[in-house]
């Protein structure tokens, strides 16, 4: 299903075509535009403060996602490079500091359609949240869990590299009744 029903440039419906070989939506009208639906790039921080990391719970995320906590992300901005994103994030979330961001790894996230880069941050400062995240928690390196998708496996090579190896988080989906 297209994320968008019209043509951005005429307004003409989209329609399913062939476009080098790839059924895509394009415009009906033949205007040229297509919606490649390319994977949005997301940076995200293993941060580390006082030796241990930090794990943020976002208040967006929905009921399902109640106890779980993740890692510092957001949205590369235009003109901005991932490490500047890396450390802009995390003041704007933790109002920490980050001396550094140093490439963990690039990793695809399908079901998002967002392809995360990740760093190591070490951060210094006094944690205080901003309006999108409603807690956090610092956790020893020897307690750090994983995930298997989004960035649980930038944590597990970050863990890794650090001589330890996490247990796997199990997300476990709702069922009909929750």
């Amino acid at each position: 299903m297209p994320q968008f029903q019209f043509c951005p440039y005429c307004a003409a419906p989209l329609v399913q075509r062939l476009v080098q070989g790839e059924l895509r939506s394009a415009c009906s009208t033949n205007c040229g535009f297509v919606h490649y639906d390319n994977p949005t790039p997301v940076v995200a921080a293993v941060v580390e403060h006082d030796g241990m990391v930090v794990l943020a719970h976002n208040r967006a995320w929905p009921q399902m996602l109640r106890s779980f906590y993740g890692l510092i992300t957001g949205f590369l901005e235009r003109a901005e490079s991932p490490e500047q994103c890396a450390l802009r994030e995390v003041k704007e979330e933790l109002d920490l500091d980050g001396t550094t961001a140093t490439l963990i790894g690039v990793y695809p996230f399908e079901q998002m359609n967002q392809v995360i880069i990740a760093y190591h941050v070490p951060a210094d400062g006094t944690i205080a949240l901003n309006d999108e995240l409603d807690a956090f928690r610092h956790v020893p390196l020897h307690e750090c869990q994983a995930w298997p998708s989004g960035t649980g496996p930038a944590l597990r090579d970050w863990l890794r590299s650090r001589g330890f190896e996490p247990r796997i988080l199990e997300i476990r989906k709702p069922t009909p009744s929750e």
